[in-house]
């Protein structure tokens, strides 16, 4: 599409060439040097000018001429050369090549014919507005027009496109007309809610407005301004428009990893000057502004004259045309099914939530959910929160590993175990007597963890968490945590550890790549974004030990069959393997917990996170029982 430049182009500063003559030289080339050197800098004092009809102009006059038809690219006087005029006797005639730099960078280039006159010995340039350009005429001005380019799609796993043009209501107040503002604005902020619409300074905004202004409320889908057309159309000041926007499948499609389209911001538009104008598409958010440069393409340009209208609106005749570069396309490895199950799972959880899942066989992201609302900001790749007893899963693993224990080997669960003089405790004061590993793990014993630390140490601690990629360097073509594992000194903190407490902290997608890890049987490096590629790649990680895989895997499934997730026995289909972890993250109070799960059914391993959630198995495992058996 085309669109005038409103902006005025900035001005670039040309090289400069002694170009000095005057009316009075030997030659017409003089006068014609001079000539340009004063278009390009103004100043024409000292040269002479005529009309067509011979009548001597004035620099300022002449100045303003070139000027009113230069229109928008006045400020950036163009290059200027000329060849010697063709002399006969009193009349010379040349071409100069005019080369302008627009606003894109572009050069526009052409010939422009100019005519010299001699009297008085003296050679004078014949004004005309063909000097400037030979389609010009008095009245007329240049103007740029900005071509839009056609934004490039992010693409899911299948390579079809995830956002595509949909209809919109856009929901705004006109002052003049809101005859009961506050009335309105109660209103209208209790039915936005459910689309998590914060309109607390709207009342204020409207009254600050100009009475003929449009103060914007939202921008719905049609589907979602259909379930309040009925309360909020004959609202007094309440008027709407349909659109089209670039959008998602649903409002909350992985919307805080993709981002949103809309229109450029005054805020973008001073981030990156020069590059927008108003009415542009740009990113905000997640990969659509991550990638933003690469999906927009390039802007075309167009020069045109623009010809005033004795009534109505302007003519404009085009001279140039640069045409636009579409935008490159973002492969992602998105399933739009798994990505719908997780967003629904995720929806029905008030606390902010996050969901990760990924498939085992490659290391795919399929999957990244948050909440409420599709989530303000993507917990789900960037939260730094303890992992709780879904960190046992990594401890056992490093247990197995050192054969310091069995799945079947005897360990003590007390009701609490202290160490360095900190107290250790089990949820719900439980203690379980000496009973086989894999019971511990399954009931989730924080004690057994604690008393088994000092036998494993803190570089065995960390061993394991580099077997699962946790803290690892991988890339995923977005901003993502990869884990930090605690240092385990003093040995307190590695009691602590080792059942996912003191300084550990990880991401949900940390989780849901080393839960892949355990049920694949090695570690691949998690990938969402496969063209363009992220650079550089994790070193190869060895295989996990299959006499150590194997019981944690059998430990897993017990906690689902007989442990702290058994809610999940009921989901039909392939079995389901997991953990269950409460975090404790305020040393103030030990009430305040972070639900999660890690685990996996078929070839889709999952993490989930209720931030503030309680329990795992109370906040967590719902959402994961959602999930699978919507798969």
């Amino acid at each position: 599409m085309l669109r005038l430049r409103t902006a005025a182009v900035t001005a670039l500063v040309l090289a400069s060439t002694s170009l000095t003559a005057c009316s009075g030289s030997d030659g017409p080339g003089d006068t014609l040097n001079a000539f340009l050197a004063g278009w390009r800098s103004g100043n024409l004092d000292g040269v002479g000018v005529v009309s067509a009809a011979g009548q001597t102009m004035s620099p300022a006059d002449v100045n303003a001429a070139i000027r009113a038809l230069s229109g928008e690219l006045a400020d950036t006087p163009p290059e200027l050369s000329a060849p010697e005029p063709a002399e006969d006797k009193t009349l010379a005639t040349g071409d100069v090549k005019v080369s302008w730099t627009l606003p894109g960078g572009r050069r526009w280039e052409y010939q422009a014919p100019v005519r010299l006159s001699k009297g008085d010995d003296a050679w004078r340039v014949v004004w005309e507005p063909a000097v400037v350009h030979p389609q010009l005429k008095e009245g007329d001005e240049l103007r740029v027009q900005r071509i839009a380019g056609t934004r490039a799609p992010i693409l899911d796993a299948a390579g079809a496109p995830i956002f595509s043009d949909r209809k919109v209501v856009v929901v705004g107040i006109h002052p003049k007309l809101a005859t009961d503002l506050a009335g309105t604005v109660t209103t209208l902020s209790a039915e936005m809610k459910q689309f998590g619409v914060d309109l607390g300074g709207l009342k204020a905004e409207v009254e600050a407005a100009e009475p003929d202004d449009e103060v914007v409320v939202a921008t719905l889908r049609d589907t979602d301004y259909a379930k309040v057309k009925a309360k909020i159309e004959k609202l007094p000041g309440v008027q709407t428009r349909e659109e089209n926007r670039v959008l998602a499948p649903t409002r909350v499609f992985a919307r805080a990893l993709l981002g949103t389209v809309g229109d450029v911001t005054k805020e973008d538009m001073d981030a990156a000057p020069g590059t927008f104008e108003i009415g542009d598409q740009t990113g905000h958010g997640g990969l659509q502004e991550r990638y933003d440069e690469q999906l927009r393409g390039t802007p075309g340009e167009a020069v045109v004259i623009t010809q005033a209208a004795p009534a109505g609106e302007p003519t404009f005749t085009e001279l140039w045309r640069a045409e636009p570069a579409a935008g490159k396309p973002v492969r992602t490895t998105l399933d739009p099914k798994i990505q719908t199950a997780a967003d629904d799972a995720v929806s029905t959880e008030t606390k902010r939530a996050a969901l990760v899942a990924i498939k085992i066989s490659d290391g795919s992201i399929v999957a990244v959910a948050n909440g409420p609302n599709g989530g303000a900001e993507n917990l789900a790749f960037t939260a730094q929160v303890p992992p709780g007893s879904t960190y046992k899963m990594v401890t056992a693993l490093g247990l197995l590993d050192a054969n310091i224990v069995g799945k079947d080997s005897p360990v003590d669960c007390p009701k609490t175990y202290t160490v360095e003089g900190r107290t250790f405790n089990n949820a719900y004061d439980m203690q379980l007597g000496t009973v086989p590993f894999h019971t511990d793990f399954a009931r989730s014993c924080n004690t057994a963890f604690a008393a088994l630390s000092t036998k494993l140490g803190a570089p065995g601690l960390a061993a394991a968490s580099a077997q699962l990629g946790i803290g690892g360097t991988w890339d995923v073509g977005a901003e993502a945590y990869t884990g930090k594992v605690s240092t385990g000194t003093p040995a307190a903190e590695l009691a602590a550890a080792a059942f996912g407490q003191g300084k550990t902290v990880v991401s949900p997608l940390a989780m849901a790549t080393a839960t892949a890890a355990v049920a694949r049987g090695a570690f691949v490096a998690p990938k969402l974004v496969l063209d363009p590629a992220p650079a550089g790649s994790p070193a190869p990680v060895a295989p996990l030990k299959e006499t150590s895989v194997t019981p944690l895997k059998e430990m897993m499934r017990e906690v689902v069959t007989a442990g702290t997730a058994t809610d999940l026995k009921s989901v039909k289909g392939d079995p389901v393997y997991g953990k269950t972890g409460t975090a404790e993250f305020d040393d103030a109070n030990l009430d305040k917990t972070h639900g999660w799960f890690v685990g996996w059914r078929g070839d889709i391993a999952v993490a989930v996170f209720v931030e503030e959630g309680g329990t795992g198995g109370g906040a967590a495992v719902p959402l994961v029982k959602n999930f699978f058996s919507a798969l």
